[in-house]
């Protein structure tokens, strides 16, 4: 059985690529054309995240590496060199894409909906019905803050929080068309948030909560010179509210293990979410330790809002989603992987490990106004073990 991957070299999609060759002997990589030496990237990887050296040497065989642009038609590729590449496939991850929440909707549109309506494409031409496996977002369900979002649901009655949830959304609803008109089916793969505790570094791409971290270290980098003492910084959310955050190395092992089981037609759509929320004052907490700021949850502001308020404000992943309460139903997953045996605990420790400073910090320079806090001393974790049995 044969596999192509987009996404390879991304965040989820580099932990993706680490289980698909566990479960095959080879895979192809759909590279971004402009993405770089994308075997060298995923190389550094394996290194970086302690894979045997037999694993890692063996790459260079193991893996085919096509450049492709999922923005063009074709993938960018000759029309014999596409029909060659859908021919020899069995099996297409559709994991790239762009995350970046302060696209513009024309921006993001052209990498997540047009890069899958090429990829459905290709899945069309492949002679031998390649199986589609496609990697959404639970974050689809849109702007609804509360009660449960279910995985047989897809509409935008609630509108979307941002434009990255609706270019997702409108992917997600070309994959259903796909099916329908084609009699063909497809997995639909719907992560949370996606987090690690792996530390940062230069040659790894960083997860979500990396991005919040450095726009709030650089609003309080631009006013140091003014600041005295901890400020404090008022957030627009809810106590009692909760994410979910799901360690990207465990969404991946699940992922694969549900790619065993073939849809007989249509779209088969599931939920890859952690068993338990962190709640909004354990995200308050990390954010706490990452820059020299105390904040406080507001149902609303009174007043003005300073600087630093405007500048999380301002920023379309962040704030909205300290009022989250709703929960993301599994159900579907439980019952074909059956309860979960064991997971990964995420708390400030953990999450802290992903994003703290001391640990490699990405290519942020020290500045004279504030020296970052020791983190405590974590208490031992277990060896990983997969969530489900």
């Amino acid at each position: 059985m044969h596999v192509a991957l987009t996404g390879a070299t991304g965040f989820l999609g580099l932990r993706l690529l680490r289980r698909l060759l566990d479960a095959h002997d080879s895979v192809t990589v759909l590279a971004h054309a402009a993405s770089g030496d994308a075997l060298h990237r995923i190389t550094r990887f394996f290194e970086l995240s302690g894979a045997p050296e037999a694993v890692t040497a063996r790459l260079p065989s193991r893996l085919r590496v096509v450049e492709t642009q999922l923005e063009r038609s074709r993938l960018g590729l000759s029309r014999s060199s596409f029909q060659e590449l859908a021919d020899g496939l069995d099996a297409i991850w559709h994991c790239a894409g762009s995350i970046n929440l302060e696209g513009g909707l024309a921006e993001l549109r052209r990498v997540n909906v047009d890069g899958t309506r090429h990829v459905l494409e290709l899945a069309e031409a492949g002679r031998r019905g390649p199986a589609l496996h496609h990697v959404s977002t639970a974050f689809v369900a849109g702007a609804r803050r509360d009660g449960v979002a279910y995985e047989d649901e897809l509409e935008d009655a609630y509108g979307f929080e941002n434009a990255y949830e609706r270019s997702k959304y409108e992917a997600e609803v070309l994959v259903h068309a796909w099916s329908r008109a084609h009699g063909r089916p497809a997995v639909v793969l719907r992560p949370s948030i996606l987090v690690t505790d792996l530390p940062p570094h230069p040659e790894l791409p960083p997860h979500p909560l990396e991005v919040i971290k450095r726009l709030l270290r650089a609003g309080v980098r631009a006013l140091a010179p003014a600041a005295s003492g901890r400020r404090t910084v008022r957030l627009v959310g809810r106590p009692h509210g909760h994410l979910n955050l799901m360690p990207v190395e465990d969404a991946a092992e699940v992922m694969v293990r549900l790619s065993g089981r073939r849809a007989p037609g249509g779209v088969d759509t599931y939920h890859v979410v952690h068993g338990h929320d962190v709640p909004v004052p354990v995200v308050v907490a990390l954010l706490e330790r990452l820059v020299p700021l105390s904040f406080e949850l507001v149902a609303s502001r009174c007043g003005a809002a300073c600087e630093l308020e405007e500048l999380t404000d301002s920023y379309p992943g962040f704030t909205a989603y300290l009022a989250h309460r709703r929960r993301f139903d599994d159900t579907r997953v439980r019952t074909l992987l059956g309860p979960p045996t064991g997971r990964t605990r995420v708390d400030l420790d953990y999450l802290w490990s992903g994003l703290g400073p001391g640990s490699g910090d990405r290519r942020e320079p020290a500045t004279a106004a504030w020296t970052a806090p020791p983190a405590p001393p974590a208490p031992a974790r277990p060896s990983p073990t997969p969530r489900y049995a």
